[in-house]
């Protein structure tokens, strides 16, 4: 009819619409007809079970199997795997199939959710209520109520093609898939009804996700290209969700590994397969009460069927009532769903099939770092290979660091465009490591080290087993036949304040890495299994760029390993196994610090590939460091480093006692002096609990 409103479709659609409402409307009208005794012959098609304008109904009823609403009824291939793009001709089970011309629209709406010829005419009648401006009136005439302006249940049983009272319980699908909304549930049958927005809007060809699902799903996009490994998991999610033979496939996929946005990624594409798109949410986002977590089920399939599409979430350490819950939505999917988590979840609920996100191998990575510099010729193959051999970065943080290096490439005069490549690498690598440990920007050089000829070559020589590792393991072939121990480790034994740490920076700054000092008594946790979870997300985050790992005061975790007497006896054993064990996989370099080397195990040590003494430095080394530590631009007067070396401190004493002597300097406005260091020298013995003896001091001042 020409009085409806325009519904947005476009051509024959929006036509097939307009026709399908108004001949719903037409039976109103024939309905009020009759009840005002304008035409007392029933209306052609209506039989002796029809219902009367009071509500009560015939033989055309919804069987059991039908009304328990346990699931969408979809086409054969099962519950939810229906595309509402496409007209499906008629609806599966009971449904009475849709009109020859009905949109698409429509017809998808009968198909996915089951509707009976009865109920697909109350979803028209409940749209025309808002499209078409005469419908009010029109409702009003055939229920014989001016108050009545509106549709009815009572109305629809009245007026409509074979009615059945089960259309109307909660279970079937007008109430269960919130098709409709009935203003006041306790008038069921006069009550106005309503037709859900979002359903109305669909029918009109104008979808989007439910606006009640707003700020707790988010689109997401595929990736342009995705590496063949992830492709083939792509492949194993989308397989996943067909199942074999289809029909009573779970319906969902564990994807563990990697990083959030790279399982993103892999179930994005998973999606595009499968005709769907994708949408996200946070586990944290699921409600603990059981009402309202039926109620978001419920609404997501609905959309999931409407968008069509599938829903990732994202499963991080959940406590456990979150993680019931989680469950619990998990298992009441009806539609595709991915259960995105960095390890598999622990459930004794049915989990579908698991797919990891593969470790990328060496070409696919020099191949997405080629693509990502493919506008920067500066950076040769050489360079790509480097990058490749020191980090090991997902494919969208690659993908970042290029375009990093893209805007920040200077026209001239600034760094080369290979500095610019690794400094990205690192700066995209370092991401989530600054929460686990303590970042130093490396400053020192070799020069600042005070050390024997002896250690300062075993330091070299690590520098050169990190740099040459991708030369020997995979060019040489060793990777192949020595396999395991490939990681570098050192330890790095001496008092406090002999040049440890100094060490370390020396070395990260040689190798253009970043250093990060973990401290190991705030990794040992009392409590059964904390200490390697907190070792394995260390490990985890720093196995990106490969960064100096400089584990302080290992003696925390790494004494003599006594027998098992007991159980604790026996997790201390296995926390100082796991360590061990990371450390001779992971890819760059790990240094541990300890004051006691004497007390660590001989089969730990064993493990160990370096292992540099730092002694106390004599009389000569501590001269040396003070000539090192004072800074050529500094106003000094009398200052002699030799009496200043027989001050029995390390290096560490020596740095901390001449920068507080220069501060003593400063604030009196005078140049640094013996007096000066000679104040600050007392100040970091009381902090020593020692006390300056005469021969230290002798001729000083």
């Amino acid at each position: 009819m020409d009085t409806v409103r325009d519904t947005g479709g476009a051509g024959r659609e929006g036509r097939a619409l307009t026709a399908a409402i108004a001949s719903v409307l037409a039976r109103v009208d024939a309905h009020a007809a009759r009840a005002r005794g304008a035409n007392g012959a029933p209306e052609p098609g209506r039989g002796p079970g029809t219902a009367d304008a009071s509500g009560s109904s015939g033989g055309h009823g919804r069987s059991s199997a039908e009304a328990d609403g346990g699931s969408v009824r979809g086409d054969s291939t099962g519950p939810g795997r229906h595309s509402p793009g496409t007209d499906s001709g008629s609806a599966h089970g009971n449904s009475a199939g849709s009109p020859r011309h009905s949109p698409a629209t429509l017809s998808a709406l009968v198909a996915c959710f089951g509707l009976t010829a009865f109920e697909r005419d109350i979803v028209l009648l409940t749209a025309a209520a808002e499209l078409d401006p005469t419908a009010g009136g029109r409702c009003a005439a055939a229920s014989g109520d001016p108050e009545r302006a509106h549709p009815t249940f009572s109305l629809a049983l009245a007026a409509l093609a074979d009615p059945h009272w089960s259309a109307l319980t909660p279970v079937a699908p007008l109430r269960r898939w919130q098709l409709i909304e009935l203003a006041d549930d306790t008038r069921l049958t006069t009550a106005r009804i309503r037709i859900d927005e979002r359903i109305l809007h669909f029918l009109a060809g104008s979808p989007y996700l439910d606006a009640r699902l707003h700020g707790m799903l988010r689109r997401t996009s595929p990736a342009d290209s995705l590496p063949a490994s992830y492709e083939l998991a792509a492949g194993r999610v989308a397989a996943g969700w067909a199942g074999p033979g289809q029909r009573h496939a779970p319906l969902r996929v564990e994807l563990v590994g990697g990083d959030p946005r790279s399982r993103a990624d892999i179930a994005a594409a998973a999606a595009g397969r499968s005709g769907l798109g994708l949408y996200t949410m946070a586990a944290e986002d699921i409600p603990a009460d059981p009402v309202a977590r039926d109620r978001l089920a419920r609404l997501w399939q609905r959309e999931a069927i409407l968008l069509p599409a599938a829903l990732l979430v994202e499963a991080g350490d959940l406590e456990r009532e979150q993680a019931a819950a989680t469950d619990a939505f998990i298992e009441s999917a009806a539609v595709p769903l991915v259960v995105s988590s960095a390890d598999p979840r622990r459930t004794a609920r049915p989990r579908g099939e698991r797919v990891s996100v593969p470790a990328l191998g060496a070409d696919e990575q020099l191949g997405l770092w080629a693509d990502a510099f493919a506008g920067v010729p500066e950076v040769s193959d050489d360079d790509l290979g480097a990058l490749v051999a020191q980090f090991s970065l997902p494919p969208h943080l690659i993908r970042s660091a290029g375009a990093a290096v893209v805007r920040d490439l200077p026209l001239e005069d600034g760094p080369d465009a290979a500095g610019l490549a690794w400094r990205a690498g690192l700066a995209e690598a370092r991401m989530g490591m600054d929460e686990l440990g303590r970042r130093v920007e490396p400053q020192a050089s070799w020069g600042d080290l005070v050390l024997a000829e002896r250690q300062s070559k075993v330091l070299w020589e690590i520098v050169a087993h990190v740099r040459q590792r991708s030369t020997v393991y995979q060019e040489w072939g060793f990777a192949a036949t020595l396999r395991r121990g490939l990681g570098v480790t050192a330890l790095f034994a001496g008092g406090s304040g002999t040049g440890k740490t100094l060490a370390a920076e020396v070395i990260a700054r040689e190798l253009g890495l970043d250093l990060f000092v973990i401290d190991l008594s705030q990794v040992v946790s009392k409590y059964i299994g904390e200490t390697e979870k907190n070792l394995r997300k260390v490990f985890d985050a720093a196995e990106r760029g490969g960064a100096l790992l400089l584990f302080d005061e290992a003696d925390a975790l790494f004494g003599k390993r006594s027998e098992v007497k007991d159980s604790h006896d026996r997790y201390a054993n296995l926390e100082v196994s796991y360590l061990l064990m990371r450390m001779e996989a992971y890819r760059g370099l790990a240094v541990l610090t300890t004051n006691m080397k004497q007390a660590l195990d001989t089969a730990f040590l064993r493990r160990i590939r370096f292992v540099v003494d730092f002694p106390f430095p004599g009389e000569s080394e501590r001269a040396e460091i003070w000539r090192r530590v004072l800074p050529e631009r500094a106003p000094t007067k009398g200052i002699d480093c030799g009496l200043l070396a027989r001050l029995t401190v390390a290096g560490g004493s020596i740095r901390n006692i001449a920068l507080s002597g220069a501060f003593l300097a400063a604030e009196e406005g005078d140049r640094l002096r013996m007096r000066h260091l000679l104040e600050a020298a007392r100040t970091e013995y009381l902090k020593l609990d020692r006390s300056l003896t005469p021969s230290e001091v002798h001729g000083w001042v």
